[in-house]
């Protein structure tokens, strides 16, 4: 039976994902001094206001205020008139130590025994409908915002545009699970006061359908620019009038976008949310195991689409339980339990374990915490952090290896290991 989907994304300028942003550079700040720390920060932004909290364990420390400042700079927020300025807003640190029963509680003389950092189920999905095996959906709803967000930044055309901004795309599928129409597309910008003399909603909605969308269909694969039709509805900026937005408009606070984060709806979420917290904790790392597993194995043509769940308990190293779904498109007839077997045989699932193989202990994060987390190129990249932003440190640079769960690394012993 034929069947509607939708997914959405937000853009950097979003509360909620200032808020991710601030905490993953927070973090990423610490690992580049301290591979080895323990961090959870969250923030919350509003009117004027940066409130950051959680707990942390490092030898070294961050000035959490600049770096949070840099990030709103990065973003835009530097006009007064949006009510939220880089160099004016207040920023309080509530930020304490890890708890001492939870520290020791995971440690381990050996740090292959490492335990979890907390308990907690997490989720890996991937599917052949995209390049990347991500949801079609969450991808054009990426996209969308992506290149919004360069339209910003150039600042040749649409130059009312304002940092915050959201998107949403339903594709229509077919009763083979093909999708055959792009239903509808959602855009909502923030944007400047216009001039009175001219029609505000007209022009943003004639901008974006003539200036934004060509952009991103250049962009798209040949099949996928076949989706747009006549029949394909717009709904831009549908109450009319987005002046007031960012923190200012709603506040914002970490880890509440965390179907945006991984994948759109589609496959399942855990719950626990990503940014601001270090590998030792499971809902981020076992995740990102959990995506790249999922990858290497449909990228293998083990199954067309396939969910793995991932089990685990405070303090113990070893996962409680693996779970396979693959939606009945496996191939070779193998059965998701036998999936789970060899699954078990090939990668070692313990948090140090995950640590190294996806190399997490490097200042990675920040570039995870806008347009997902998941399916995004992996690259190596030269990152400087700023002697202003560590208490008693020096300026650094490191190369450092981005979205190390995208790789498709495992192919070759898949392949052999299932007789591909």
């Amino acid at each position: 039976m034929a069947y509607l989907f939708t997914s959405e994304s937000v853009s950097e300028g979003h509360p909620d994902k200032i808020s991710d942003q601030i905490s993953d550079a927070i973090l990423d700040n610490f690992l580049a001094y301290d591979p080895e720390a323990k961090v959870a920060i969250e923030t919350l932004v509003t009117t004027g206001q940066i409130i950051l909290a959680g707990e942390v364990n490092s030898k070294i420390w961050v000035n959490v205020q600049k770096i949070a400042r840099g990030i709103l700079r990065k973003i835009g927020y530097t006009k007064n008139e949006y009510r939220f300025n880089a160099d004016s807003c207040g920023v309080i640190s509530s930020i304490q130590e890890q708890s001492i029963d939870l520290f020791k509680g995971i440690q381990r003389s050996k740090k292959e025994e490492q335990g979890s950092g907390d308990q907690g189920i997490v989720f890996g999905y991937a599917i052949k409908e995209t390049e990347n095996y991500m949801p079609l959906t969450l991808e054009m709803s990426h996209s969308l915002l992506r290149e919004l967000s360069s339209i910003r930044n150039e600042g040749k055309k649409m130059t009312y545009l304002r940092p915050d901004a959201k998107s949403q795309v339903t594709l229509e599928y077919s009763d083979k699970n093909i999708p055959v129409h792009i239903h509808s597309i959602v855009i909502s910008t923030q944007h400047d006061e216009f001039d009175t003399k001219e029609k505000m909603h007209e022009r943003i909605v004639h901008d974006i359908r003539n200036i934004l969308i060509p952009r991103v269909k250049k962009i798209l694969s040949k099949d996928i620019k076949k989706l747009f039709t006549d029949r394909t509805k717009y709904y831009i900026n549908s109450t009319g009038r987005f002046v007031i937005g960012g923190p200012h408009g709603d506040t914002g606070i970490t880890g509440r976008k965390i179907i945006v984060d991984t994948y759109g709806g589609r496959g399942s979420h855990g719950g626990g949310a990503f940014s601001g917290k270090d590998s030792s904790k499971v809902d981020r790392s076992g995740a990102y195991a959990a995506r790249h597993i999922a990858k290497n194995l449909v990228a293998a043509g083990i199954a067309d689409e396939l969910l793995i769940q991932i089990s685990y308990a405070v303090g113990v190293a070893e996962p409680i339980g693996i779970f396979v779904n693959t939606y009945g498109t496996s191939n070779k007839n193998i059965l998701d339990e036998e999936i789970v077997v060899k699954i078990k045989k090939i990668f070692d699932l313990r948090p140090y374990a995950i640590e190294k193989r996806l190399k997490l202990r490097q200042p990675m994060y920040e570039e995870t915490a806008v347009y997902g987390h998941m399916g995004k190129k992996p690259r190596k990249v030269w990152k400087s952090f700023s002697d202003d932003n560590i208490i008693e440190g020096k300026k650094k640079e490191q190369e450092v290896e981005l979205f190390t769960w995208e790789k498709l690394d495992y192919l070759p012993i898949l392949k052999e290991v299932f007789n591909m």
